[in-house]
């Protein structure tokens, strides 16, 4: 019954809380009438056991059990460090 977990990649906007970063994961479609791609942005809280991630990070987060009431997302891999 454990079929694939989602993940995503995206840019950490804060990691002010012990072990929890937010990521914003962009995501682009096109709009169904007007035809323009449209740019949405969600915000997520990922759990991050050793305090890794910083912010401007560029992270790839996986879906996973919860941690706490908003957290449902792990750290998988940090993809590129800020500059």
């Amino acid at each position: 019954m454990m079929g694939n977990k989602k993940s995503f990649t995206g840019l950490v906007t804060s990691d002010k809380m012990d072990k929890t970063i937010v990521v914003a994961i962009e995501s682009r479609r096109l709009h169904p009438l007007y035809k323009k791609y449209v740019t949405t942005t969600k915000k997520v809280k990922a759990h991050d056991e050793n305090n890794d991630a910083h912010v401007g990070d560029t992270v790839r987060v996986v879906e996973c059990r919860h941690y706490s009431k908003d957290t449902c997302w792990r750290l998988s891999e940090i993809v590129e460090r800020a500059k």
